[in-house]
This record gives structure tokens, sequence and C-alpha cells, in this order.
């Protein structure tokens, strides 16, 4: 049976108090079902993935790797992927990656690739994601990169092939240098990559961890010079997709300040996800914390605030300014300035909407600074923002009284079984119009 792409309706999670217990598996990993999808259409034959994450950013991922000629079949809780020895095809029509920014960075430099041109473009959160210094950067290694509005966002045209050479990256995203990475091996000459500016380092190394097991060779100088040789080629693989520690930081925070005892399942503490820490910062702040071999137990402690750099997990952002609600003192969430550039401003967007629930809360030009507050239900935006919705029901079910949170249908972007797995757990959130 071939994966095909689910349909959404608009829908408001409405979100009363409630104590959470029990145990729930988290779903895989997307950062790593995204890379897998990608190295599996660059791969020589057919690769397996095993427990891939099926949401709508992934499935975006699908329609991508197919457009570049790659076949895609869902084998019952594994997707096979056929792909392309290297060379993609020239799609036949514009690509549009949905609201998946890691489909978008990563698929531009595979475009690259390809000897011709390829268009993409998003939904309207897609195209107002900067992508100005990767366009540069495939220019530099021999490809062309064009902004169709001339503002470095989508929608973009690129061309190929890419030769290989010398370019300079800030990385404001990973997801700049992760896409270099992908290509940089299959061209013809030795790719080298200046870094002077890196953000959200493990996922930087999540990739150098996929390029090791694929047996391709690379210099890396401390992450700020990357050297890469031409004329490798992608073996075929069988891989396991890990939990997401990204998905599973909703369910931690909900659980330190609401919960009575939830085990989490399926995460493993080996991998490189950066959002792992966020167990570290929940247990500075008080929270109590067993791990064990694929699962973490939490139960709410005396929290208290401190100072946490994020600039690791970024995506932890919005959960963590709903922990520092309810921790004693001032939590600062800091040195994360690229959260302003994800699927919304997350800084302003979690500041304004805590603030509509009584938060007493303040922006940082790189981050948040929450005290101790007491919450109550409102009627609250979602943005459209799959963890800013994910984070505000978490709040409201610590909450006094009902909160209403539009947008919920963006939820599916990373974790549609979100709804299900906390009511599962003893969450009380319905699904309205």
């Amino acid at each position: 049976m071939r994966v095909t792409p689910a349909r959404t309706n608009t829908v408001n999670y409405i979100v009363n108090p409630s104590t959470l217990s029990g145990t729930v598996a988290i779903p895989g990993s997307k950062s790593h079902t995204i890379r897998a999808l990608v190295f599996a259409l660059l791969a020589e034959g057919t690769s397996v993935i095993e427990a891939p994450l099926s949401s709508s950013d992934t499935r975006s991922c699908v329609d991508m790797i197919r457009a570049f000629g790659a076949e895609v079949l869902d084998a019952g809780g594994a997707w096979t992927v056929t792909g392309m020895g290297g060379a993609p095809a020239i799609p036949d029509n514009v690509i549009d990656v949905g609201n998946s920014g890691t489909t978008l960075y990563i698929g531009l430099a595979v475009a690259a690739l390809c000897t011709g041109h390829t268009v993409f473009t998003g939904d309207a959160q897609i195209r107002n994601r900067p992508a100005d210094a990767l366009l540069r950067a495939i220019g530099d290694l021999g490809g062309s990169a064009v902004s169709t509005r001339s503002n470095g966002k989508p929608p973009v045209v690129i061309g190929g092939p890419l030769r290989g050479g010398e370019t300079s990256i800030e990385a404001v995203t990973s997801q700049y240098l992760t896409a270099l990475l992908v290509a940089a091996p299959l061209v013809s000459a030795e790719t080298i990559i200046n870094i002077p500016l890196l953000y959200e380092v493990p996922y930087v190394r999540m990739t150098l961890g996929w390029l090791d097991r694929l047996g391709i060779r690379y210099r890396n100088e401390n992450l700020a010079r990357i050297t890469v040789p031409g004329g490798q080629r992608y073996p075929a693989f069988r891989e396991y997709v890990p939990a997401d520690f990204s998905s599973a930081t909703f369910f931690l925070v909900a659980a330190a300040i609401a919960g009575t005892g939830v085990t989490l399942t399926g995460l493993d503490f080996s991998d490189t996800q950066g959002d792992k820490e966020v167990v570290s910062v929940l247990r500075a702040m008080g929270a109590v914390i067993e791990i064990a071999e694929r699962s973490i137990s939490i139960a709410p402690g005396a929290l208290a605030g401190g100072v946490f750099d994020l600039n690791a997990m970024p995506d932890s952002l919005p959960a963590l300014a709903v922990a520092g609600c309810f921790a004693s003192g001032e939590t600062r969430l800091v040195n994360v300035p690229q959260a302003r550039l994800k699927e919304t401003d997350r800084i302003a967007v979690m500041c304004r909407e805590l603030r509509s629930m009584g938060a007493d809360i303040e922006e940082l030009p790189d981050g948040l600074i929450v005290r101790r507050s007491r919450l109550r239900g409102a009627q609250v935006h979602g943005h459209g923002d799959h963890r800013v919705v994910m984070a505000l029901a978490v709040a409201a079910g610590a909450a006094e009284g009902t909160t209403v949170i539009d947008t919920a249908e963006a939820v599916g972007v990373t974790f549609p079984g979100f709804r299900e797995l906390m009511c599962g757990i003893g969450a009380d959130i319905a699904l309205g119009e």
C-alpha cells in the first residue's frame, strides 16, 4: 500500500484541568525520519525505514522524494524506498513542502544535484522562512538558487548540478548545514564548508551520524570546517527510527506540572537528538525523574527556576516556557534567537499567549523570562504552529477553568496522535470547531 497524504480540518482544542498518570509510547523522530527518507532517495537500491513517524511533515518529505523519482511503499510499520543511486530526477512539477522546513532546506540541496531546475514552495509559514544563506552556498558550489521574490525566501528555483568547491555558511538553523552535508558526497569534486556560526549542534551531529553509518568519508574540524571528498555513493540501508524527544518534551513538562507519575517509553538516551537535554533541565528545576532502558518516569517536584541555554534545543522553548509558569522564582530561557525563525516567532507568540492566560512573562531578544504564575483558562491562538498548540494544551491542563486553543489541526505536522495519547493518561482535551 502506498503512503498517502492525510487531510486535515480546522479544529479547536477545548482543554480542562486534569491530573496525569500512566504510560505513553512516544512516536518516532521527525528529524530521523526525514533524514532516512532523503538518504534512501539518494541511495542505490532499496532501503527499509522501520517505525517511521507518519505526520504531515514526513508525508511532505515522502511526496518530495517521489517527485525526485523514488518509489515509496508502506510495508506495515516500515517504509521501503527504492532510491535513485545519487542521481535524482528533475521533478515534473513544483515541489510543495507544505509546512516542513526540514524537507525544504534539505530538498534545496538535493535539487542542486539535478541537471536542470526545480521549483520549491510551501504554505504561508514556509514562504516566510529565510533560506538566503543556503541559497548563497549552493551558488558558491556551482549550482544556481533564486528566490522568486528576491527576499531569500520561498518560492525558490534551484538549478544544478553542484560541482563542489568551497563555501562559508552561517547556520542560524542547523538544517542549512545538514542540507550541504547530504549533497556534498555525491558531487564530482571535494566540498569545503566553513562554518563561522552554528546553532542547534546536536542536529548536525545527527546528520554526521547518518554519514558515518552509511560509510561516507569527511573531515570534521570541530564543526568550524568540514571537508567532504566527492565521488562517493550512498548504499541502501535498514534503519530503525528512535522515538522523538521533541515530542516527548510536551509529556515531560505536563507530567512535571500536573502529573502523579508518568512513564514515557521508546526513548533512547544514546541518540543524538538535542531535545533529550530537556530531561536535564526539568531535573535541574526539581522534577523527579528516573531513566531506564528506553523509558523515562517523571513525577512533579518543587519546581524552581534557573537559567537555561536552549541553543541546542530550540523546539523545547514553548513547552519549557510553560514549565517556568509553575516554577518558583524566575526562569530564563536564553541563547535561542533562532526560535524566532521557526513556523512562527515562538518567542513572541508564547509570550503573548501565555500572558493572555495570566503568565508573568517577558521577551528577551534571544529568549524569555518567566516567573511563577497562576494560569487561568482563556481563548488563545495557536498560530497554526504545532509546537505552540501543544505547549498551550499542556499549560491549559494545569490552569484554572477552560481553555480554547484554535488551529489545533497544526499538531498533525509532527504529532497527529498527541491528543489521543494525552487523553490516554488522563488529559481532558476535546475537539471543537
